[in-house]
């Protein structure tokens, strides 16, 4: 069963700067696409980012374009979420999820899930 854990999350004032960081275990990491997701309370998860099993291909929210970047460290079986530039609006619970395929593309991309780390940003 793979797990995934996040972390990372936290405070920031607007116009810093965060990394998140999603650790895969249980299967072996390169079969696995990653994305990141966000949800705030009263509203549905929403897609953020995503990354392929090769790390070749990326996909990003127009949310997340031009101030997040999804890399894959498979020395560290890690994912990482660096985010630039954050506004008030980032604030939310980050999730990390997997799958095996992107047959319906990165937005589906949840047969696994981690438990969420907070992101706080402060105007």
């Amino acid at each position: 069963q793979v797990q995934l854990v996040e972390s990372g999350g936290g405070s920031v004032q607007a116009g810093g700067s965060l990394r998140l960081s999603c650790a895969v275990s249980g299967g072996t990491f390169s079969m696995y696409a990653v994305g990141w997701f966000r949800q705030v309370p009263g509203k549905e998860r929403e897609f953020v980012t995503g990354i392929s099993r090769s790390g070749g291909r990326t996909y990003y929210a127009d949310s997340a374009q031009g101030r997040f970047s999804i890399s894959r460290d498979y020395a560290k079986n890690t994912v990482n979420l660096q985010m630039n530039s954050l506004k008030s609006d980032d604030t939310a619970v980050y999730y990390c999820a997997a799958c095996k395929s992107w047959y319906s593309g990165p937005v589906f991309c949840r047969d696994y899930w981690g438990q969420g780390t907070q992101v706080t940003v402060s105007s």
